[in-house]
């Protein structure tokens, strides 16, 4: 899913786009100044990101050190000090905003998953993320959801199906546009997206993997259990908020998929401080 490589290409051009031809304000500090600083956090939050955090400034200087107090999926609270780096000051200062931007965004996600799942903890249902990413970050932000507890929807468009309203006509119906699928990618998760139930009756009558219930309302969220009756996974889908959440979850679907988990984030509050 994700390697050591894709994070250093990923660090690489952050750094890139930062420096580009070189740091002109840390020229002028000396070349042998040392600092030491910390990172703090300033509310709570799900750490996620400690790999591109640290690569960030390794790939300016390989002998700075840092020493971590929390690993990626732990919980941090406000004020907390998360690690301390020393050594050099100009990797330090040039690395800082480009490390904090991996930090502050995936971090992001992890605590915005970990909310959202912890709301419908009482459940079965899982929280699911889509493919509404920051684009180059996707296999980032979807580790980011499973360091908050949630599970990976498709990595893309080449490991699972999802039929929708246009693919279907496209295809020409249902059946033909499943049985297609089911000869190109006889093992790959086959989901078809249906928005009513006798969509959803053709898609069990099809004998697909998943069914992903789009803008389904309460009460037809409840008749699709029933319809469904256990048969396959069904996931629910549009206009899921943090007030509706453990309602939708009751209905007794198995999945939510939330794009707001990659695309509707809010930065979590880090900053480094010097230690004197």
């Amino acid at each position: 899913m994700l390697s050591l490589e894709t994070i250093k290409q990923q660090v690489a051009s952050a750094l890139q786009e930062d420096i580009e031809s070189g740091d002109i304000t840390v020229q002028l500090i000396n070349p042998d100044t040392n600092l030491e600083v910390q990172l703090i956090c300033r509310e709570p939050a799900i750490l996620c990101g400690a790999e591109w955090f640290e690569l960030s400034f390794h790939q300016l200087d390989s002998s700075l050190k840092i020493d971590w107090s929390a690993t990626d999926g732990d919980s941090l609270t406000a004020g907390q000090s998360v690690c301390k780096i020393s050594g050099n000051a100009r990797a330090i200062l040039s690395a800082e905003r480009t490390a904090l931007n991996f930090l502050q965004t995936l971090s992001a996600t992890a605590s915005i998953t970990h909310y959202f799942q912890n709301l419908i903890s009482e459940t079965h249902c899982r929280i699911l993320d889509t493919r509404k990413t920051i684009p180059n970050l996707r296999l980032a932000q979807k580790y980011a959801v499973r360091c908050g507890g949630g599970l990976n929807h498709r990595t893309g468009l080449y490991d699972a199906f999802l039929l929708k309203e246009n693919h279907l006509a496209a295809c020409g119906d249902m059946a033909s546009a499943v049985q297609q699928a089911r000869q190109l990618k006889p093992k790959v998760l086959l989901e078809v997206e249906v928005e009513n139930l006798l969509q959803l009756q053709q898609a069990i009558e099809c004998k697909v993997d998943r069914v992903l219930l789009d803008n389904f309302n309460l009460e037809m969220l409840h008749q699709a259990v029933t319809i469904n009756d256990s048969r396959i996974k069904l996931e629910a889908s549009g206009d899921i908020t943090e007030e509706n959440i453990l309602q939708v979850a009751k209905t007794g679907v198995d999945y939510i998929s939330i794009g707001a988990l990659t695309k509707h984030i809010r930065a979590i509050d880090f900053s480094l401080r010097f230690i004197d």
